[in-house]
């Protein structure tokens, strides 16, 4: 699931914050892992599968909220695979990155359709 943030999109750092990561994150493997943990999180899912060009792994939603500072959201751990190797990250959705996805029509929020 390859994401790329169209114009309209807030910046990564306003969606995600990264506690630990062993990988650096580029801002299409942050949006990625972004989209993976918000359908996680929407669905009520434990687990799900992250994959495209540049990443593979799963995401595994933590059922549990972390409070870091002023930030606040619903915790997840992914396990990927990178052009970089194997590594994890744990990261939080953001509170104020939440409200954003949910304000938006749901046609802003899914893949254009593929054009012929």
């Amino acid at each position: 699931m390859e994401t790329m943030a169209d114009d309209a999109s807030p910046p990564y750092w306003t969606l995600l914050s990264v506690l630990f990561s062993t990988q650096p994150l580029t801002p299409t493997l942050a949006m990625t892992l972004h989209q993976a943990a918000y359908d996680l999180y929407r669905r009520g899912d434990s687990v799900g599968q992250v994959a495209g060009d540049l990443i593979s792994g799963k995401v595994h939603n933590l059922r549990k909220d972390v409070h870091l500072g002023g930030i606040t959201g619903p915790a997840f751990e992914a396990e990927i695979d990178t052009e970089r190797g194997s590594g994890v990250v744990r990261f939080l959705l953001t509170r104020q990155g939440l409200e954003m996805m949910e304000a938006k029509p749901p046609s802003s929020r899914s893949k254009p359709p593929m054009l012929n």
